[in-house]
């Protein structure tokens, strides 16, 4: 079995596709149950978060696990299958392990190092345990990335440096419209992007601050947090119309500010600048194309944007560091990787030779009927410790070859040579304990 990774990004992706794919659970479970019905497939966990929808799949053959893995984009997307083609990257055994702890690092993140893909891998690995899903391989590899995440940010400096893309659009907010502590700012919506948008609108010092969300309670609770007030979503217009910054992060599936509201508030605002950051996926705001007349006097920064603004941040010496992390954690993870497949046949090996050692001990039980208990003991020893000296190097060398990727032919040899059945083989999962304990 083998890993395989296929998805698309704001690397590969304009947020016209990502926005029709990503950031939505049903769309994720119904992609899942595609893959999974396909026979090579094993397992799948489908990470989709707001720039990314990745397909994580253990699989026993490739051509078709990727055949089935582009058929159940196009049907769920609704996406014509070349477009989607055109966009699509694939990654397979050790790049696939090596992008699985990159993404959770944060170092293929729009904003370099952050850490909330952690919480989205987490809840990817849970959605797909609760789906029946995901098995041992998975659960792994995904386990595993957020241990690797969770080391890069308490033992690099990564932290120090990423830029979220709040902040991002804040500082692009504040070459626009002058110092933020004059601004008047609010927020749509009320979920985690929010709160974290609060926070950084309250770090900026912003003069004024509005929460509007369809349900009051989180709201409230996220007004009194940064000093501002909540605003029932019936006074959307009013509260678009008096802001001069509005950051936008509904998850609502329409557009919630329309180019026709734009127009009215731009008109209540007697040509004053405005600055709209839209964090949403799809999009909250309306593309300006389909907007009923030009605004110049509006600006609106979405992921596309942000993500420009960010720009490459690739060769700052922290992400180096967080990059040599995971090459070594992928190196370490590959070789458990090949060692816990070869278990079941070391396990075969030591335990066809247990049964020879106990039938040749029964057949000296019935030789020998009058063998005392010490003598027999001594004998089982003896017995024992040829059986381990043989079995010593064959056992050593299987492992040995699979941390070099090299295994396939002894393990075989090894089978063939020990009259090993690959039924019983398959079935060890737990070695048996030693020869003669």
């Amino acid at each position: 079995m083998s890993l395989l990774v296929i998805g698309l990004s704001h690397h590969t992706a304009p947020i016209t596709i990502l926005e029709d794919l990503a950031n939505d659970a049903d769309r994720a479970v119904a992609i899942a149950s595609r893959v999974r019905a396909c026979p090579v497939v094993s397992e799948v966990i489908i990470l989709s978060t707001c720039n990314r929808l990745e397909v994580y799949a253990e699989v026993s053959a490739f051509h078709p696990a990727v055949s089935a893995v582009g058929q159940a984009l196009e049907a769920v997307s609704g996406e014509d299958g070349q477009t989607l083609v055109d966009h699509l990257y694939v990654r397979y055994d050790d790049n696939a392990v090596a992008h699985a702890f990159a993404v959770a690092c944060g170092l293929d993140s729009m904003a370099v190092g952050e850490g909330q893909i952690l919480g989205q891998m987490r809840d990817a690995l849970a959605l797909a345990q609760r789906s029946g899903m995901v098995g041992e391989s998975l659960n792994s590899l995904f386990q595993q990335a957020l241990r690797v995440g969770k080391r890069a940010h308490a033992e690099t400096a990564i932290d120090q440096h990423s830029v979220s893309l709040v902040e991002a659009g804040l500082e692009e907010a504040s070459t626009l419209l002058g110092c933020l502590a004059t601004v008047r700012a609010s927020v749509i919506g009320a979920g985690a992007m929010s709160g974290l948008s609060v926070a950084a609108l309250a770090r900026a010092g912003v003069g004024e601050l509005e929460i509007v969300n369809r349900t009051p309670e989180r709201a409230h609770r996220l007004a009194r947090s940064a000093g501002g007030r909540f605003r029932d979503w019936a006074d959307l217009t009013d509260v678009i119309a008096t802001s001069d910054l509005v950051v936008s992060c509904t998850g609502a599936v329409g557009h919630v500010i329309t180019g026709t509201l734009l127009a009215d508030a731009a008109a209540r605002r007697d040509l004053r600048a405005q600055v709209i950051i839209d964090l949403a996926l799809p999009r909250d705001v309306e593309p300006a194309s389909e907007w009923p007349a030009a605004l110049p006097t509006v600006t609106v920064l979405d992921l596309e944007t942000l993500g420009g603004l960010l720009g490459d941040r690739s060769d700052q010496p922290e992400v180096d560091a967080v990059k040599a992390l995971v090459a070594g954690e992928v190196a370490s993870y590959q070789t458990r990787r090949v060692e816990h497949a070869v278990a079941p046949t070391v396990a075969a090996l030591r335990h066809r030779a247990a049964q020879v050692v106990a039938a040749e001990m029964d057949r000296l039980d019935h030789r020998l009927p009058d063998l005392d208990d010490h003598s027999r003991a001594e004998i089982a020893l003896t017995v024992h410790r040829v059986v381990e000296k043989l079995l010593h190097t064959p056992t050593r060398r299987v492992k040995q070859f699979a941390s070099e990727g090299n295994v396939g032919p002894y393990e075989t040899a090894l089978r063939e040579l020990f009259d090993l059945d690959l039924d019983d083989v398959a079935n060890v999962a737990v070695p048996p304990k030693r020869v003669g304990a």
